[in-house]
Parts: C-alpha cells; structure tokens; sequence
C-alpha cells in the first residue's frame, strides 16, 4: 500500500506552491493551518533556491500572514541545531539537485528526519516533496549541482512527480512527455510514482496517504494502468503486488 513506515509522521506533500489564480501557497493554506495546528514557529529550508533572502522573505510574510513565525536555516551559522528544536518543518521548492546537496553539506538529513519521526509536522513543495520520497529520481529538474548520494528522506516508500503534465494530444511537440520519463523510471526501479498535478497534495497522518486538492492525481506502478485517484481518495490502491517497504 502507499503507506508510510511510521506511525507518527505528519506530512504535507504539495505538488506546487504556486497554482494559477492563486497567489504563493493560498491553494494550500487550509491544508497547511491542518498540519500545523497550534504550533507557532515554522523552520523554513531555502536551499533549493540560490537567492536565500529573498526566498525565505517570501516565505516569512506568507507564513506570517497565516499567523505563524518562520525562521529560516540559512540565517544562521548552525542550521543543523535550529533543525533540531524545529516544531514544525517547511521545505520551499525549486531545483531538486540543489536541495538535496545542501542538505548533505550541512548534514541535515538524519536530524530532519529523526524530527518527523518524533511527530514533528512536514511540509513539502515541489522538490521539498520530492525529498520526503526515497530518492530525488523522479525530479524534472537539471543536475546543476551534484549531490553526494541521490538517496532522500525516505520519509515515505514511494515516489512523487510534480507538476505532473497530462499529454498533449494535440500537441505536435516530439519530445518526452511526464509519463514517459515515469515509465523508464519503472523500467528501472520497482516503487510506485505518485504524478501530483498542480493544485494537489499528499495529506500524510498515521500512515494513511490521502489526496487533496482541486484535480486528481496519476499513480503509476511497474506492470499495471495507471489508475487515477480523486480528491479525498485513500491512495493504497494498485500497489499489492510488490513489496514498497522502506529497506
């Protein structure tokens, strides 16, 4: 089943924090104001983007305006230690290949990690969703950096697409389309892929997967359809005949 391996783990997977008509993460709040319940003091990483200030100014008066403060691990000389005694964790998006270096080079994963196990509250977009996953595999992103493993949080035993774009069959461009680039990653790797289309998320509570959002999501598996999943849907479907534990 899409299920996590731990019990306490709250997490919020977002697809994408910036959805047409809406404004930086409004699609999202309610879900967001969920997760977080009464916790005042959001940790915010800002390493998948390479202007630091300016994107964690973006993401103070956001969170700020929801009525929570946000400090954000590059304003410090120690991150690892705000991680922590963070009370709830935001990961912003943007180039996958970059966050994930960062968060080796200031030994960020474990602690991150052991912080969700002990319930502390996850958010997640794009390739801050990404990272929750097993490995950064299933990023559109380019390598413009080089990480030291591909290996990610494993908060969750699959994997997640973002921004997940339907073909065009109308389309004349001959390149790749989303559902390929999934396909050959299943010809590689036996973990299902969660295609999050923009305006969806992943609710994660007491290992139950939910979808939310306004559209449906695309889970694809080695051997099987692709079977679609609509809003409020429990995602545990199309995945027993392989084993998605975490090793």
């Amino acid at each position: 089943m899409l299920e996590t391996e731990n019990r306490f783990t709250n997490l919020l997977l977002i697809s994408s924090s910036n959805v047409y008509g809406y404004s930086y993460l409004d699609h999202a709040e309610t879900e967001i104001r969920q997760v977080l319940g009464r916790i005042q003091h959001v940790v915010f990483i800002p390493f998948a983007m390479y202007d630091h200030d300016a994107y964690a100014a973006k993401a103070e008066e956001r969170f700020r305006r929801m009525g929570y403060a946000l400090d954000s691990a590059h304003s410090t000389s120690a991150p690892k230690r705000l991680v922590e005694k963070a009370d709830a964790i935001f990961v912003g998006g943007g180039n996958t290949f970059r966050l994930l270096k960062a968060l080796y080079d200031f030994d960020l994963l474990d602690c991150i990690k052991k912080r969700i196990e002990m319930g502390v509250p996850f958010i997640g977009s794009s390739a801050g969703s990404i990272i929750a996953c097993p490995t950064l595999k299933t990023t559109k992103d380019m390598p413009v950096v080089e990480p030291p493993s591909f290996d990610a949080l494993r908060l969750v035993a699959f994997q997640i697409s973002p921004h997940y774009l339907d073909p065009d069959p109308n389309s004349t461009h001959m390149g790749e389309t989303q559902e390929e680039r999934i396909m050959q990653y299943l010809e590689e790797n036996d973990r299902p892929v969660v295609g999050l289309r923009e305006g969806t998320m992943l609710r994660v509570y007491r290992g139950v997967v939910i979808l939310r959002g306004s559209t449906s999501a695309r889970v694809f598996r080695r051997g099987i359809s692709p079977v679609e999943f609509q809003p409020g849907a429990r995602l545990t479907a199309v995945t027993e005949s392989a084993d998605t534990r975490l090793q």
